[in-house]
């Protein structure tokens, strides 16, 4: 995909050089030129401009470009009017940082394609893995809701399935188990093998071995860790 950012500090310049890592094109854009010129050997291309600026709009490829992101956070002002001339010139896909609640309340009447909270987001993120340990791997699909994968806690070995009552109590769904098995290869050494699958029975004993992945909030899913722990 092409993207073109606008702000290239540490939030943009961080993006547009992952994005660039993972074969994307990228087009960066900031006022500042020591900026720009970082980013220079970084990234497809680089502008020199003030995005502020109607006219200077003008000469980026906007049609060319699968979304726009404006990474500018911290100067509220600019991050605004930037999103206002987007909207202006047609741009079809914005993206936008938003610093604070108040940012993104403004942001939201623009009706964009995303509004991004990095700063909220890492803070949720070390929350959760600090309450989670390493033991739960886990991405959010909204707000509120997750997909959860985690090994069976020793307290729920022996268990069958329909036992757990997860959806009942802790309003988690499962979505497939995970069960492991021992295996040995063609030199005779004993490997662990893993195998996810959603044709489970409920009648199912929980092995020490086997994992599980449910979907459900974040704070059910909390609930239910405790009482496991």
């Amino acid at each position: 995909m092409k993207y073109l950012i606008i702000g290239l500090g540490n939030y943009g310049g961080v993006l547009a050089e992952e994005l660039t890592a993972l074969g994307h094109e990228v087009i960066g854009v900031d006022s500042e030129a020591l900026q720009a010129e970082r980013y220079k050997e970084k990234v497809a291309t680089t502008y020199v401009l003030d995005a502020t600026d109607d006219m200077a709009l003008s000469v980026l490829p906007f049609n060319g470009v699968d979304i726009v992101i404006v990474a500018i956070g911290e100067n509220f002002g600019a991050s605004v009017r930037i999103v206002s001339l987007l909207k202006k010139r047609n741009v079809k896909h914005i993206y936008a940082r938003a610093v604070d609640d108040v940012h993104k309340a403004v942001l939201d009447a623009f009706s964009l394609d995303r509004i991004l909270t990095p700063e909220k987001d890492a803070a949720r993120l070390l929350v959760q893995l600090l309450e989670l340990d390493a033991e739960v791997e886990h991405f959010s699909v909204d707000d509120n809701n997750y997909v959860f994968k985690f090994a069976v806690p020793a307290k729920l070995v022996g268990y069958k399935i329909s036992e757990l009552n997860l959806e009942q109590e802790f309003r988690l769904r499962i979505i497939s188990v995970v069960m492991g098995k021992q295996t040995s290869n063609f030199l005779g050494i004993s490997k662990k093998e893993y195998v996810s699958t959603i044709d489970y029975s409920e009648d199912y004993d929980l092995k020490e071995e086997d994992g599980l992945v449910c979907y459900g909030q974040y704070s059910d899913f909390m609930k239910f860790w405790k009482s496991v722990k």
